[in-house]
């Protein structure tokens, strides 16, 4: 008997694929537990055009990503740290400080688990970050730190 799976199931498939199993499995275990329905010809429609729409809304979302990466490569952040004689800076900026700034000043709302900072700024000057907007979209931010005064 051909299943269409609703949900992930163990050895078997991923939700939306199409398999064929034992006609008592199927009938016992998956369609009772919903995790799968018979295939027949209108669920294999209804199926595609569900994949239809689920590609054209992760083209959609891909294209915003690439609005959002252009948006914020070509603006900078300025985020003001105390600085000692010589340019030594009193602690660090990490990714906290980095989206409360970008929040701030350009009213983009950035998640800073997506910032890739190998470790935190402890320096003056233009620094870029690398920021994953989607996984297929990777940018970066100029972060300017400059001396609190």
């Amino acid at each position: 008997m051909e299943i269409i799976l609703l949900e992930d199931v163990k050895k078997v498939g991923k939700k939306g694929d199409i398999v064929k199993v034992n006609d008592g499995y199927a009938r016992n275990f998956m369609i009772p537990k919903k995790l799968g329905v018979e295939a027949t010809k209108q669920a294999k429609r209804e199926l595609e055009s569900q994949k239809k729409a689920e590609a054209q809304l992760r083209q959609e979302e891909l294209e915003e990503a690439k609005e959002l990466g252009k948006k914020i490569e070509e603006s900078s952040v300025e985020v003001k740290i105390k600085a000692g004689e010589g340019g030594k800076t009193f602690g660090s900026i990490s990714t906290k400080e980095i989206t409360k700034a970008a929040q701030e000043q350009l009213g983009l709302k950035i998640d800073k688990k997506k910032m890739k900072l190998d470790e935190p700024i402890k320096s003056l000057g233009v620094h870029n970050i690398v920021i994953k907007v989607h996984p297929k979209v990777t940018t970066q931010l100029k972060v300017k730190v400059t001396e609190e005064k």
